[in-house]
């Protein structure tokens, strides 16, 4: 299966250190490796591989050189500076990890002008469609996910095997490497909080009693398992709506099978994988431009609600509401339009067997594997797929 980041990944090593960041087994590895060039391949989880990373001995007669988990190295930014700048390219070089680079990044040695960021997720609708049916894709999406080893084995059991491994790593290995985080239990328990609000307000107070610790600490929890690509969240849109809004967020998870698996609602995991085709797209928009995204959800005290707003550069461009199978249109939709002219207005359902348009022609309604195929925020040049 090739993925969509290969051919600007490859521009872009022409003359930069390439970052490849990541949720764990989101497919890093297999992309660096599958970019047509000769490489050599260096994992600082390996002790052989440390000791040639430390001495700066590594081919250099190959195209590419990738550094894998590389983030785990003291001072590794000044390091990876200090070989660019004395070495140049070629040998290109590409730095992979299943923590989120551009997190490290920001502090200590800059690599300033060094570099492009590239951040590769679990497979979408339609990243996938030239070889698995968009309706068949996201069915699979649904309840085994997008993480490229359970999708392509199309498995249930598989697929639960897997996720109990992939968690357990993440949590047992990246967590302690990351974080002096004392009480993982804890962190354990606040993910499955986590799974069974999805879709809805999390309040930091109300897990705070439930994990019996502070506000403090689970905001501190909240933002490694952000950092460690086990969820994202989605925050409220506040700018020129009248009387709005919450100032909860809302945690999805980049694993949609993780939130089936829990046995949450439908409508819920469908709105997870909704999230996480629309991040992915708004992260290429940034990865690819850099132009600024954002996705929002609108909720004002009335209870009106849209699941998703994006916007780049500040500016709105697509309302987006998630159903299973209500074939009306959401009065919150035209509510909101009122405060975001010209902004796209979407309904998306699952069961829907044709889009269709209301009277006005404001808002539109689509099936979701449809739309989930074809949602892309890139200008046409430079689409890959």
């Amino acid at each position: 299966m090739r993925r969509f980041q290969e051919a600007r990944i490859r521009e872009d090593l022409r003359t930069k250190i390439v970052l490849l960041s990541g949720p764990r087994q989101a497919g890093k590895t297999t992309l660096s490796k599958q970019l047509g060039l000769s490489f050599a391949y260096l994992n600082f989880d390996s002790a052989e591989d440390r000791a040639l990373l430390r001495a700066a001995e590594w081919d250099r007669e190959v195209e590419l050189v990738i550094f894998d988990e590389l983030h785990k190295m003291r001072k590794w930014k000044g390091w990876l500076k200090g070989v660019y700048d004395t070495e140049g390219i070629p040998p290109s070089m590409l730095v992979t990890g299943s923590a989120r680079l551009e997190v490290f990044r920001r502090g200590g040695d800059s690599l300033a002008g060094r570099h492009f960021l590239h951040r590769l997720h679990p497979f979408t609708v339609r990243e996938v469609r030239r070889s698995v049916r968009p309706a068949d894709a996201l069915e699979r999406i649904l309840t085994l996910g997008g993480f490229p080893e359970p999708f392509l084995a199309n498995d249930a059991t598989h697929a639960r095997r897997w996720r109990r491994g992939h968690l357990d790593t993440i949590l047992r290995e990246d967590l302690i490497d990351l974080e002096r985080v004392r009480d993982v239990r804890s962190v354990e328990i606040l993910v499955d909080l986590l799974r069974g609000r999805v879709g809805g307000t999390v309040s930091l107070s109300s897990l705070a009693r439930d994990l019996q610790t502070s506000a403090h600490t689970v905001k501190h929890w909240l933002q490694i398992l952000e950092n460690l690509y086990v969820i994202f969240p989605v925050r409220p849109h506040h700018r020129n709506i009248a009387r709005s809004l919450l100032k909860e967020s809302k945690y999805y998870f980049y694993d949609t099978g993780a939130v089936a698996a829990a046995g949450v609602d439908a409508g819920a995991v469908l709105e997870n994988a909704v999230a996480c085709a629309l991040l992915r797209e708004l992260h290429l928009v940034e990865d690819f431009t850099g132009r600024k995204t954002a996705l929002r959800f609108l909720r004002d005290k009335e209870k009106r609600e849209v699941d998703f707003l994006v916007s780049i550069d500040d500016r709105p461009r697509q309302l987006v509401e998630t159903k299973l199978s209500d074939d009306s249109f959401s009065p919150a939709l035209f509510h909101f339009l009122k405060f975001l002219p010209g902004t796209e207005a979407l309904q998306v359902v699952k069961t829907l067997k044709r889009a269709k348009s209301n009277g006005a022609r404001t808002a539109r309604m689509v099936p979701a594997s449809e739309y989930l195929a074809r949602v892309s925020f890139l200008p046409s040049s430079s689409r890959r797929a």
